[in-house]
């Protein structure tokens, strides 16, 4: 140290230096520090786009665009790096934690787009118990995959958590001073991202960054502002604002339907059935199913019930036919049961149980399932019978028959002497179909299609005839009653047979697009067979595709009951329009009005529909009194 220039040692940042706090005797640490979480954030950022995209052309393009959102992202993975190191205490230890959990949300979104077309909502979240109460049957279809997967998760956490030991060791960790510097930089600039985040209200940075919420289209959205910035834009959507307008004053405004609560001197019994995934297999071009999976379903039809879901989202669709109100009206992705249905809300179930109904539920599935118990206590019902309360019930393939749930609907209904208002849910024809479900298949399949693909088809087919003979049976034991009786009988959505589509031809992709090219390929991709059918009438005809927010109406109407909102309100709609979807409305005549949601001007029939449902389910209900006047002595407290 006495030598001379030995006082002029370049200097070296070493961990005690305030400033600094990197690996020791690296020059211009925060340069480069700066520069490599970028790097690292650029790389990640791809990683996910590609993953998502699973198209390395269109990555490429994604990120070509100057001053699109690519770059924005980057630049938050950086500063998400920069101060979760500061949280760990020591350098690119963030990466360890970030990566996996974001390349593993990419591989989900990628798999959730495959089967179902939709991307990856943070609500998904909100039913992964129900993802994983699903696993057996995903692993009897693909058990190759299956281990795979297993054999790649424990490795990857196994190498993760080894990892994260040896750089805890081997990596010095950072100065106070240094984890102080980073939280100062990244928590200001993350919580502005944060604040610009709400799609709802316009942000002039967000504007001038170029990211568009598109939340009309949530595939152009994800395409256009990449995974992650479209995943935290529906993050607020779990808010629903009130409508334009909405006040006390338009609530009064609402034309009241000259229709009271009115029942028929022998209450009839009302029995719905949703069955899993019915449709009409032999729809699919070049396909040849014999004998007829459904010729009672043939023979019996009423018209067609218009699913706003396609392959699944099971619960969108009973929710809309339980109340009358209608997802068109909600936030893109959102699943009311999960989210919204949180205190006593209006259903049939409601009202039917003022009127001396005894309302039931039945599911062979667990009560949690789509938070089924607790929505259905929230919508009035008396009781719901789930594979926990039910008697063990036969089995067809894996899951419990539709032959058992007839026959626990059947014996209910005779033990009753009050009339009964039943709303059954099937289970026994749920995806995945994989071939050879059934040891004693009683159809064939003809179809120029891959030996897995007419097997994975023989399967639904086999469970869709079950169904069939399921509705068979429930007609012929109404016929001898004596007590009036009407049934309802429709699929939820179209199944997910995946491949099958594409090697017919009947799509393109394995499951149909979100926002349909046509009012046509929307009818194509959405009608499942409807049946309304009545012991002392007869099947309701030509009733066309209605949605299920209107079959309130048409079951209390055959069944000779009047309601101010769902024979009232619902039926003067109904006049006007059959599907009210969130990208489509369809008018009896067939008139199709795409893309409504958009448009300057709303007829004032569905902003009356909208108001009355966000008053009912969010609001103040002030249109209680004159459209729900069944619901005034039930206190709105969460049950849920």
């Amino acid at each position: 140290m006495t030598r001379k220039g030995a006082g002029n040692a370049a200097p070296q940042f070493l961990e005690g230096d305030p400033a600094t706090g990197y690996l020791p005797g690296r020059k211009w640490p925060v340069i480069r520090y700066g520069l490599l979480s970028l790097l690292a954030a650029a790389i990640l950022v791809f990683a996910i786009e590609l993953i998502v995209r699973g198209d390395f052309a269109g990555t490429v393009g994604f990120f070509l665009q100057p001053f699109k959102p690519g770059w924005t992202t980057i630049l938050i993975f950086a500063l998400v790096l920069i101060g979760l190191d500061a949280v760990l205490g020591r350098s690119y230890q963030s990466l360890m934690i970030v990566a996996p959990l974001t390349l593993a949300l990419a591989v989900v979104g990628h798999q959730k787009s495959l089967y179902l077309g939709d991307p990856l909502y943070p609500t998904d979240f909100l039913y992964s118990r129900q993802i994983m109460a699903l696993m057996p049957l995903l692993v009897r279809d693909r058990p190759g995959t299956a281990i795979i997967m297993a054999v790649g998760i424990v490795g990857g956490l196994a190498l993760l958590v080894y990892g994260w030991r040896l750089w805890r060791r081997r990596v010095p960790a950072l100065s106070h001073k240094g984890r102080l510097a980073r939280l100062t930089l990244t928590v200001p600039l993350l919580a502005f991202v944060v604040s610009i985040m709400d799609y709802a209200t316009f942000s002039w940075t967000r504007d001038r960054l170029q990211i568009i919420p598109i939340m009309w289209d949530q595939k152009e959205n994800y395409a256009s502002n990449g995974f992650a910035l479209a995943f935290a834009l529906n993050v607020p959507m779990a808010h629903v604002s009130a409508p334009p307008g909405y006040s006390d004053k338009a609530i009064a405004a609402i034309d009241r339907p000259a229709v009271t609560a009115s029942m028929p001197d022998e209450k009839p019994d009302i029995i719905i059935v949703m069955s899993e995934s019915f449709w009409d297999a032999t729809k699919l071009p070049g396909v040849t199913i014999t004998p007829d999976p459904i010729p009672n379903v043939r023979a019996l039809r009423s018209g067609y019930m218009f699913s706003p879901e396609f392959g699944g989202m099971t619960a969108n669709i009973e929710f809309e036919a339980l109340t009358g109100f209608s997802n068109a009206f909600l936030p893109a992705g959102s699943i009311p049961y999960q989210q919204y249905v949180r205190s006593a809300t209006p259903s049939m179930a409601t009202f039917l149980k003022s009127q001396g109904y005894r309302a039931r539920a039945i599911h062979p599935g667990t009560n949690w399932f789509w938070n089924r118990g607790a929505v259905y206590a929230d919508f009035g019902f008396n009781d719901f019978k789930s594979e926990e309360t039910l008697p063990p019930l036969q089995k067809r393939g894996p899951l419990a028959s539709d032959a058992a749930m007839t026959d626990e609907i059947i014996r209910e209904a005779d033990a009753s002497a009050d009339p009964v208002f039943f709303f059954a849910v099937s289970l026994q024809n749920h995806g995945p179909y994989e071939p050879y479900r059934y040891y004693n298949p009683t159809h064939k399949v003809e179809a120029p299609i891959s030996p897995w693909a007419r097997e994975s088809l023989l399967s639904y087919a086999e469970g869709s005839a079950d169904a069939d003979r399921g509705l068979e049976r429930l007609i012929e034991w109404a016929k001898k009653r004596e007590r009036p009786t009407v049934i309802a009988f429709f699929g939820d959505h179209l199944p997910p047979l995946g491949p099958v589509y594409v090697e017919t031809g009947f799509m393109k992709d394995n499951v149909a697009p979100r926002k349909e090219p046509s009012p046509e390929a929307a009818l194509e991709h959405h009608q499942t067979p409807l049946i309304l059918w009545s012991n002392r009438t007869g099947p309701a005809e030509d009733m066309g595709a209605v949605s299920p927010a209107f079959l309130p109406y048409h079951i209390l109407t055959m069944a000779g009951i009047s309601h101010p909102y769902y024979t009232g309100f619902l039926g003067a709609l109904r006049e006007r329009y059959r599907v009210v979807d969130r990208n489509l409305l369809l008018t009896p005549t067939g008139a199709a009005t795409p893309d409504w949601a958009r448009q300057k001007k709303i007829d004032p029939a569905i902003n009356d529909f909208r108001l009355l449902q966000y008053d009912m389910m969010f609001g103040k209900r002030r249109a209680a009194p004159d459209f729900f006047p069944e619901t005034l002595d039930k206190p709105v407290t969460h049950t849920s």
